[in-house]
């Protein structure tokens, strides 16, 4: 895709030679604006890489154009053009953010140049501009591990719903990251530089959730000896994050939903409602259509709160991820635990393909803490953790969980864990060596990594540190 200059000139013969002459020079496009109320009017349409721009033009001239693209399109090159005669005002140019300015009348090759210069300069900006985004969303997404399709399409939508100031339902079984999810939704939304204030509501007692999400005054109680502000006022301008939302009282779940509706608070024993300017991110791993059934859980607030739903994968839907977990996990934990980095054995990877996985990614967590402290080498192996020897069981090939597919999704799946493990296996005996690997199962190197590609597996993780 080509560059575009923008240049903004009341002379049309000007925009007219400027456009023959850049467009064959530098290889890029030229739009066109007589106006500074043009020029904005085309940015708002479509961006561009640099913009040309005359000093003196009737209506809004070249500074105040300066000045209107400095607050709408910060990150745009501004190169201006004069007459000789203006070169105070375009010093001034300068000390208001213009990156250069060209005097009239033109020398072809010098305009060449240092348009040329100016547009390197954007390319360096957007480079920047991209390598932050990178660092960014690295840093969101750092403690939320897995590359299979399911886990992508979480990332995806983290980066959706971060956009907006919509609440956010996180749903999933125990132990699959909701924690996680909420804080990478929040690392990326603009309240990122404000509070982000974590409730778990089941752990406080209903008779505090109420004084400690809203807060209370002197005297509103026995104990009140002076006035507390809520975790919602805690929480103000940021995110607060609800926990396992579907164990609440619906006593609360009615002060809930006014706070919902009308964006404020009262505190207990005051009279008076506070404006709060919350964002709110809920999870559960309850199913909360059958306890609205059952009057456990108010019809109203599961609404208002699954605006951005966000469905969280168990671990045994994408088992493709646990080689790439573990390896994460081993490098987490042994450098917390001060501990020498180890690796799994290829006989306990083989059982955490195929393990059910019901506490999900914490279950696993909680394993790969208790070998790295009880393994005296630096393999760990079924033995010290004391799992089942799933190897000596006798497996039905048809698992439980695919008899309910239809022919072509039960037969990928299968394939899908069948390489998964079969692979990585290979990939733990050889400690990540493709070329061993290969020749181990008898397969051309190529045709190994093609199969590792399709399947995402990556001998990276199977690594020693």
């Amino acid at each position: 895709m080509k560059e575009i200059i923008l240049v903004v000139d009341d002379a049309p013969d000007m925009l007219q030679l400027l456009k023959r002459s850049l467009e064959p020079a530098l290889n890029c496009e030229v739009k066109t604006a007589h106006s500074g109320e043009d020029a904005l009017r085309l940015l708002e349409q479509e961006p561009a890489d640099l913009a040309l721009i005359d000093m003196k033009m009737p209506g809004m001239d070249g500074m105040e154009l300066l000045f209107q693209l400095r607050r709408k399109h910060p990150w745009l090159t501004v190169v201006m053009m004069t007459a000789h005669g203006c070169i105070e005002l375009a010093v001034e140019a300068i000390k208001s953010g213009a990156y250069d300015f060209i005097t009239k009348p033109f020398d072809h090759d010098a305009l060449v140049l240092n348009l040329g210069k100016a547009l390197e300069r954007s390319r360096l900006l957007r480079e920047n501009l991209k390598l932050q985004r990178h660092v960014q969303l690295h840093d969101a997404f750092q403690n939320l591990v897995g590359r299979s399709a399911k886990m992508q399409r979480v990332y995806e939508a983290i980066q959706m719903v971060a956009k907006t100031d919509l609440t956010v339902l996180v749903t999933g079984e125990s132990g699959t990251g909701k924690d996680l999810v909420s804080r990478a939704i929040h690392a990326l939304s603009d309240r990122r530089d404000r509070a982000f204030v974590a409730v778990n509501c089941p752990t406080v007692p209903e008779n505090i959730l109420e004084s400690e999400l809203f807060g209370y005054r002197k005297g509103a109680f026995t104990h009140a000896t002076q006035n507390k502000i809520g975790l919602f006022q805690e929480a103000h301008r940021g995110t607060i994050f609800l926990d396992e939302i579907g164990d609440i009282s619906t006593t609360i779940q009615t002060k809930l939903l006014r706070v919902l509706q009308q964006k404020e608070i009262k505190p207990l024993g005051d009279t008076k409602s506070v404006q709060v300017d919350v964002r709110v991110i809920a999870s559960t791993n309850r199913d909360l259509p059958a306890k609205i059934k059952t009057g456990e859980f108010r019809e109203d607030l599961y609404y208002r709160l699954n605006v951005l739903p966000i469905v969280l994968p168990p671990l045994r839907e994408r088992r493709e991820d646990i080689p790439h977990l573990v390896s994460h996990l081993l490098e987490k934990h042994c450098e917390e635990l001060k501990r020498p980095r180890k690796r799994v054995s290829a006989e306990l990877m083989h059982y955490f393909l195929q393990a059910p996985w019901e506490g999900n990614v914490r279950e696993l967590e909680n394993i790969i803490i208790r070998g790295i402290l009880f393994a005296p080498g630096n393999e760990i192996r079924p033995d010290d953790i004391g799992v089942p020897d799933l190897l000596k069981e006798k497996k039905c090939l048809v698992e439980d969980s695919v008899k309910n597919l239809n022919y072509r999704n039960a037969k990928e799946e299968l394939l899908q864990r069948f390489h998964a493990r079969y692979i990585g296996n290979l990939l733990s005996h050889t400690e990540g060596n493709v070329s061993q690997a290969a020749r181990i199962c008898g397969l051309e190197r190529q045709a190994l990594q093609q199969l590792m590609r399709k399947y995402g597996i990556r001998s990276e993780d199977f690594r020693g540190g």
